[in-house]
């Protein structure tokens, strides 16, 4: 596993490569101030200072080069500007011309994580380091390096070993290190007190049982914060199963589940001071004689009663009993994430989160936290004029809405009936996955809002060092 603390450090003036960003904007200045041999260099190979463009410039001796690579603005570097030459330089230690990469130091870290566990020959990558004047800003970047790293991890492991006592022994992990309180409840005691996340995994292997996980950490007296994740290991459909190419990617469908447990073990890593309770609805949406049925009426932990019109409407079932838990503790501020519906990538495509909120504050707050780390989420309508989609005439609501329309809106609006009407709550729909690579941001499993969760819960809470 990559040591995210190795790949940046202190410049104390070693020995390393310098980088040059450059835009279109000033290339031409910075172009007069280069030797004859580097210009030469760069006309030679045609060098324009587009996109991730980069090129070795050469110095005095055999083994004395430089390089420059071209970034969108170079006075206001992005997350992900270095994330390129992380992968591709040959390792050593590198410095930017003047010092400050910024956040830049989270797209350098990012772009050299693998996930090769299941390969029988691993790729021998020696670091590629960083230098920077901004020590203050390593710690903290290393942490979120590590939690975009877990829920990565976490998403990319195949479902075999990636079910529910998996999910949960993560858990078991977290709050061991950092001093949290574990709870699990499964069998008669899920099935008494959590009846639609029993419902939905009933049919799983016994291995695989359903089951809520919790962390409480923090002190009682500071801000009460719970953080709600979908845990569904992998999603068949169900009876109404899913054909072939739909469950391709279902090992992903705990990915809201991974957000939240990195999201929680990053706010115990640095101390946060809230009172922490992370929930984790973990259940496998299998098939078998005890599956649960179309057609079949749930009672819900808070009561109300759920006609299931589509088992492949799964996750705002386990999320409802896991809300509902939530509620119950009165916190100041609900965060649930979960890949829910494919409406939601319909709408907004793989990259951007949609991002539903019963609070305006709350949904700029998070708005204002994606465009600070590079995370961009975009804002859905909560609009109750679609809850007539979600009426049943034999139960107090349906799991499914009864127009094709609205997918995503409907989705949240069923769990908005499982949050206490007086707490801010936001909900993330989230694909947790990159159906293709970009600098920094492989294939595969993705921390998608992640960070701009991260952000406004800092910018909330943690007064550390202000005045």
């Amino acid at each position: 596993m990559t040591d995210y603390s190795d790949l940046v450090q202190p410049d104390k003036g070693q020995d390393a490569r310098t980088i040059h960003l450059v835009d279109k904007k000033g290339y031409d200045d910075w172009l007069k101030g280069r030797s004859a041999r580097e210009r030469a260099t760069l006309a030679a190979a045609d060098y324009k200072p587009d996109g991730f463009a980069h090129a070795i410039l050469p110095g005095d001796d055999a083994d004395d080069w430089s390089v420059v690579s071209a970034v969108a603005d170079a006075g206001s570097l992005s997350a992900w500007c270095l994330a390129k030459l992380g992968q591709i330089l040959p390792e050593g230690r590198y410095r930017l011309a003047d010092g400050h990469p910024g956040k830049a130091l989270f797209g350098w870290m990012s772009g050299q994580y693998r996930f090769d566990t299941y390969r029988s020959k691993r790729e021998a990558r020696g670091a590629r380091v960083l230098l920077t004047a901004d020590v203050a800003a390593i710690a903290p970047m290393v942490a979120e390096m590590r939690a975009v790293a877990l829920v990565r991890d976490l998403v990319n492991t195949p479902a075999a070993d990636m079910g529910p006592a998996m999910l949960e022994k993560e858990a078991e992990r977290i709050a061991g290190a950092h001093g949290g309180t574990l709870t699990v409840t499964k069998g008669e005691t899920l099935e008494h007190g959590y009846p639609m996340i029993h419902a939905v995994g009933r049919a799983a292997a016994r291995h695989h049982a359903p089951r809520l996980i919790e962390i409480v950490w923090g002190k009682e007296e500071h801000p009460r914060v719970a953080l709600v994740g979908k845990g569904i290991a992998f999603d068949s459909g169900g009876l109404d199963i899913k054909p072939a190419a739909g469950m391709r990617l279902m090992k992903k469908d705990m990915g809201g589940a991974a957000h939240v447990l990195a999201l929680a073990e990053l706010v115990m890593a640095t101390g946060l001071p809230v009172r922490l309770h992370c929930l984790v609805a973990a259940a496998e949406n299998a098939i078998s004689g005890d599956a649960f049925r179309p057609g079949d009426v749930l009672r819900s932990r808070k009561g109300l009663t759920v006609e299931i019109g589509n088992t492949d409407a799964e996750g705002r079932l386990v999320l409802g009993d896991a809300l509902a838990k939530a509620g119950e503790d009165e916190p100041g501020l609900i965060v649930d994430f979960a890949t829910l519906t494919g409406a939601a990538r319909v709408a907004l495509g793989p990259d951007l989160p949609a991002l539903y909120a019963n609070d305006d504050t709350l949904a700029a707050d998070l708005l204002a936290g994606g465009t600070d780390r590079d995370d961009p989420l975009w804002r859905m309508p909560l609009w109750d004029g679609y809850a007539d989609l979600l009426e049943t005439d034999i139960a107090d609501l349906g799991n499914a809405g009864s127009s094709a329309f609205a997918g995503s809106i409907t989705a949240a609006l069923f769990l908005k009936r499982f949050v206490p009407d007086d707490t801010p709550w936001a909900h993330f729909d989230t694909f947790a996955w990159r159906p293709a690579a970009k600098p920094g941001r492989p294939k595969g499993g993705a921390a998608l809002g992640l960070r701009a969760a991260w952000a406004m819960l800092q910018a909330r809470y943690d007064r550390r060092g202000r005045s």
